[in-house]
């Protein structure tokens, strides 16, 4: 039996559950988004009016759902990338020990991190508490919760260990032989930065966004606890499939999201593959 064989029998339990569970569950929606509502029932008919409606309706909270998500995935790629970088070729014999700081985070849970920047940055949170106390200020400052920015920190906050993880796996094939030998022919610090380390772990780099930016894209709890009034897409769309009742209109917009969403991952991704050191 063939190696490649092999693989395929491997991997072929892991492809039937996939398909299973989210091919099977998408070309569904698919269908549907080119169904109509009426009197709160679905009709199987065919028409484009739902994609319409959409980009007319929803475009520019679409449009601010990608840049809010694409500074997210960006911030939290360089952040995931100087983690990485730090622990495997600065922190020597301390470096699993800051590599599992960062892991055994992802056990904390997610709405306990929403709560618990909810409780730092509110109006009656730990840093205007403590500002007030100190005298610095003599109100609440209430342009630190409820803001786009409060949205960013909090999922930069529960993404980072994601992006952490794939960037070191990719920095753990960089021989630290190939870096001593990079400074031994003069190179300095950021030279074999960018001749070395970037280059050789752009798939990690790719994955990292790639996973953050697409987690940012499709959230609606983030947005619901520390957002405030703002509106991002994926709420809207729990409001299409649950309040408004019209699962065709929430498909499309959700296969619209899911396009663009890819269009932004393959510009960044070749971005990232196209990176030459100067």
């Amino acid at each position: 039996m063939s190696d490649r064989r092999v693989i395929s029998m491997q991997l072929a339990p892991a492809a039937m559950i996939f398909l299973g569970l989210f091919g099977a569950s998408s070309l569904f929606y698919f269908v549907v988004s080119f169904w109509s509502v009426k009197l709160y029932k679905l009709r199987a008919d065919f028409t484009f009016a739902n994609y319409l409606k959409s980009i007319e309706q929803q475009w520019s909270v679409l449009l601010f759902t990608l840049e809010l998500s694409l500074v997210i995935g960006i911030v939290t790629t360089i952040l995931g990338f100087v983690f990485a970088y730090i622990v495997r070729f600065k922190a020597g014999r301390h470096g699993p020990l800051l590599l599992f700081v960062a892991i055994i985070t992802l056990f904390g849970g997610y709405l306990m991190k929403i709560y618990a920047w909810k409780t730092i940055l509110g109006n009656e949170g730990v840093l205007n508490t403590a500002l007030e106390a100190l005298g610095l200020i003599d109100a609440p400052l209430t342009f630190l919760f409820y803001n786009p920015g409060a949205v960013i920190v909090t999922l930069v906050h529960f993404l980072l260990p994601l992006a952490i993880l794939p960037i070191y796996s990719s920095m753990r094939g960089i021989t630290d032989i190939e870096m001593e030998s990079a400074r031994d022919l003069g190179a300095s610090g950021w030279r074999a930065l960018s001749d070395i380390v970037i280059p050789r772990c752009h798939t990690g780099l790719i994955a990292a966004f790639a996973l953050c930016f697409l987690v940012s894209v499709g959230d609606y709890v983030t947005p619901a606890f520390v957002g405030g009034t703002i509106s991002m897409i994926g709420s809207n769309i729990q409001d299409m499939f649950g309040r408004a009742l019209n699962p065709p209109l929430g498909a499309a917009t959700s296969f619209i999201m899911l396009l663009a969403s890819f269009v932004i991952v393959l510009l960044v991704s070749a971005s990232i593959k196209a990176w030459r050191p100067r």
